[in-house]
């Protein structure tokens, strides 16, 4: 009878005493003159299955020519374990070498572990343990992040991924062109001449799928994008990527204060959702590198954040200052904060999440509710551990008379902009939303320290490979 393949992850579940086959890839293989022991892994499970190998003239042959990192198929009985660290081992009875691997040539070896080399060797770190480990954490919170908004009635809206129109106004953007960049077609004004290229106009890969979200809010009430951004940022940051994934809900009818509800019922949704499900990879980078990660996450859902007007933040963060706190960057009424004044505020002062709200209308994008004071905008933050902003949103500018305003102020080109302006001339409506950063939320899931190290292949300056 053939016997059908099962996956490590579910062997490891099974009761000792039936024929079973599995596939994978070595980790390790040692032993002494009379057996053999090889530890599988194939990607199921940050765990390994211990195979048992009988050494004799037939397995021999065979036991030569696996190494770490060869790939093979094994079937035998699985049986009960007599060792620790396993219920259950398979005492092989045939092994298939799929695929040798030299082990002088192999890139994984244990005195280059360290994560800048393997962002070197990208195309094979995910067969690391760690690698493995960040990858199905990554597979399962963007699951979770679908299940959570299809459970609430969102409208998952594809938005285009090549625009006209810079969402954030910074003009960091990669640009998308079909032109011949030997011989660029210039217009009488010795201009690049867009009309010869694909689209007629210039056009750019999207820093955010925003404005089109509020198209699709103002239609179909509660929406969500989840796709890739890009942005043309020369930032050789731990935090920066030009290739990253953005989750954005846009919510019509929704004031400030239900988009920070909104907000943090999500994000604890999402981190209790790994802590539920992903538990044994979780575990594993706590032990690895940051025994205090899974405390962390526990802390997060079982907390309320903090609601925190910027001016009230300010005044904390110079009160700091005057009490001998040293940060890199100046603290006065009106700066942009920076990753360490939002950590002083979560780590240091109130020890949890923080929602900073209010902030000043000069250092947020246009699109922003002006509060009535005139100064401040209705924008919102929510500051995490270690992380610092991991999400970023506001109460979107209903009034058309305020939004126009807004535009000729900071001398916006309205020319790509008129549709999205529409929307406040037909139907306006009070509307809010905001952006998670899917690998700034795995940073805080994994623990890891460097945003490479959340995604599979980098996109950093000079760093296209791939």
């Amino acid at each position: 009878m053939e016997v059908l393949r099962k996956k490590v992850k579910e062997l490891l579940e099974t009761k000792a005493g039936e024929e079973v086959l599995a596939k994978g890839w070595v980790r390790t293989k040692r032993g002494n003159k009379e057996i053999a022991f090889i530890a599988l892994n194939d990607g199921s499970t940050i765990k390994n299955i211990q195979i048992v190998v009988d050494k004799n003239e037939q397995t021999e042959g065979i036991l030569a020519k696996i190494s770490t990192g060869a790939c093979i198929g094994v079937q035998g009985q699985l049986v009960e374990s007599v060792g620790s660290g396993q219920a259950v081992e398979i005492k092989a009875e045939t092994i298939t070498v799929y695929g040798t691997c030299d082990p002088m040539r192999y890139p994984l070896q244990k005195k280059d572990t360290s994560f800048e080399y393997l962002r070197s060797v990208a195309h094979m770190r995910p067969r690391t343990n760690t690698f493995g480990a960040i990858l199905r954490l990554r597979s399962q919170m963007a699951y979770a992040i679908h299940d959570y908004f299809h459970k609430k009635g969102f409208v998952y809206l594809h938005t285009p991924l090549i625009t006209a129109s810079d969402c954030e106004g910074a003009g960091q953007m990669f640009a998308v062109t079909t032109l011949d960049l030997e011989n660029v077609p210039k217009n009488k004004k010795g201009e690049v001449d867009y009309s010869k290229d694909f689209f007629g106009k210039q056009t750019s890969l999207t820093v955010s799928g925003q404005l089109e979200g509020e198209l699709g809010a103002t239609a179909l009430g509660e929406i969500y994008t989840f796709g890739p951004t890009f942005r043309a940022e020369n930032s050789n940051t731990p935090r920066h990527l030009a290739e990253f994934w953005m989750i954005e809900p846009e919510m019509a009818f929704y004031d400030i204060k239900d988009n920070m509800d909104l907000a943090e019922d999500f994000i604890k949704y999402l981190v209790k959702y790994a802590l539920d499900n992903c538990r044994d990879d979780i575990q594993f980078l706590n032990d690895r590198y940051d025994n205090e990660l899974v405390a962390r996450l526990e802390g997060v859902v079982n907390t309320e954040f903090v609601r925190l007007e910027y001016t009230e933040g300010i005044r904390i963060l110079e009160e700091a200052v005057k009490n001998g706190v040293k940060f890199e960057y100046p603290v006065s009424w009106g700066i942009d904060l920076q990753s360490e004044h939002e950590r002083y505020l979560v780590e240091s002062h109130f020890k949890k999440p923080v929602i900073l709200t209010g902030y000043p209308k000069e250092i947020k994008a246009f699109y922003m509710k002006q509060n009535p004071d005139g100064k401040t905008v209705r924008a919102m933050d929510v500051l995490f551990p270690k992380i610092g902003e991991i999400i970023g949103g506001s109460e979107r500018e209903a009034d058309l008379g305020k939004l126009e305003a807004r535009i000729d102020e900071l001398k916006m080109s309205r020319k790509n902009l008129e549709w999205y302006i529409d929307t406040r001339r037909f139907g306006s409506c009070p509307h809010s939303g905001f952006g998670l950063g899917f690998e700034r939320l795995l940073l805080f899931i994994t623990g890891m320290s460097n945003i490479r190290d959340v995604i599979p292949f980098p996109r950093t300056p000079k760093n296209a490979e791939y």
